[in-house]
């Protein structure tokens, strides 16, 4: 199932539901298998762009959780979007 998270995100950049609706999986194990792919594949990256609040704009930068947030701390908005993943094959910039 890895590999063929990893063969869909090394194309495009897909969201959990998205790689989940492809795959015909559930969200949570989508999460679990990203967390997994982060921590233990030395050749390749992930690459995540962060959640945004589509209230006020507050983006997620410093989340180092995986799955998207309940809501926005600045104006405690709901309606988030969710983070979304690629893969890049080497290094990530700036590791060597």
């Amino acid at each position: 199932m890895r590999h063929a998270i990893v063969a869909l995100l090394e194309g495009e950049e897909l969201t959990a539901r998205e790689i989940s609706e492809q795959l015909g999986i559930g969200e949570r194990d989508v999460y679990s298998h990203l967390e997994h792919i982060q921590l233990h594949r030395d050749e390749l990256h992930l690459t995540v762009t962060p959640a945004a609040c589509r209230k006020c704009g507050f983006i997620f930068k410093k989340r180092e959780r995986l799955r998207k947030p309940g809501r926005c701390p600045v104006c405690r908005g709901e309606f988030i979007s969710p983070p979304s993943f690629s893969i890049q094959r080497g290094s990530p910039a700036g590791y060597g």
